[in-house]
């Protein structure tokens, strides 16, 4: 297991426990991390991820506090993150996605006009290479949403956008640990609709099927390795 993964499953132990509750301060880094037996570098790599996924508020100058969700909330985004490493049914959702995708960009690229083309284009260009990964993630969100819309059928699109927030925080926790995440992200949006400008239905399709298809392989590649991103997706830009 890796350090990271260790780190979180001992603060949900300690949400477990009663030791920390809703609303708790944690104790300062240095005590905590001596408190756990781990780094303090490794510490704040599992923080920041519990951030990110809302299980902790760090306040700047004033500390980090577990939020006050109910407990049963805080331990079913904590146990995502490990869940990851065993549970295949968010490989399932990703799958469903890539199969209905597909077909929705290939519709898009046939019916859509230059004016949508342009509103695609001004999503991509809303995000840059230093938007944090909550806001690339509400791109992403908001991206593949458009691009369903435009398949003009409006139940493929709505199926389409339920099932991608059911993997949204599986693509904050890709975010997190995957190097180049953004730029391979904004790369890949911005080829989907250089296709769907030029109406190339074939393309728009295949390229789509690519970028859902990366994100299953780097959940894959997690679920069987230490927790780290695979080596082999940080040269990939």
């Amino acid at each position: 297991m890796a350090v990271t993964d260790e780190a979180i499953l001992q603060i949900k132990g300690m949400i477990l426990s009663g030791e920390l509750r809703p609303g708790d301060r944690l104790p300062p880094e240095k005590e905590l991390s001596e408190h756990l037996g781990l780094s303090r570098g490794s510490l704040r790599e599992a923080v920041k991820a519990l951030e990110v996924i809302r299980v902790l508020d760090v306040r700047r100058g004033d500390g980090t506090y577990v939020t006050s969700l109910d407990p049963g909330l805080l331990l079913e985004a904590i146990s995502f993150v490990i869940d990851l490493h065993n549970d295949d049914s968010i490989l399932e959702l990703f799958a469903v996605r890539r199969i209905l995708e597909a077909p929705a960009a290939a519709l898009a690229a046939e019916r859509s006009t230059p004016e949508e083309v342009i509103g695609l284009r001004k999503l991509i260009d809303a995000v840059d290479r230093v938007t944090d990964i909550e806001g690339l993630v509400a791109h992403d969100l908001q991206f593949h949403a458009a691009v369903a819309s435009l398949s003009g059928n409006g139940y493929l699109a709505t199926l389409i956008e339920s099932l991608a927030r059911g993997t949204e925080r599986a693509r904050v926790w890709r975010g997190l640990t995957q190097a180049n995440a953004t730029e391979r992200t904004l790369n890949e949006h911005a080829a989907i609709v250089d296709a769907i400008a030029v109406k190339d239905a074939g393309l728009a399709e295949s390229l789509s099927i690519a970028h859902v298809a990366g994100i299953e392989n780097w959940i894959r590649a997690w679920s069987t390795s230490d927790g780290q991103a695979p080596p082999s997706t940080k040269d990939i830009t």
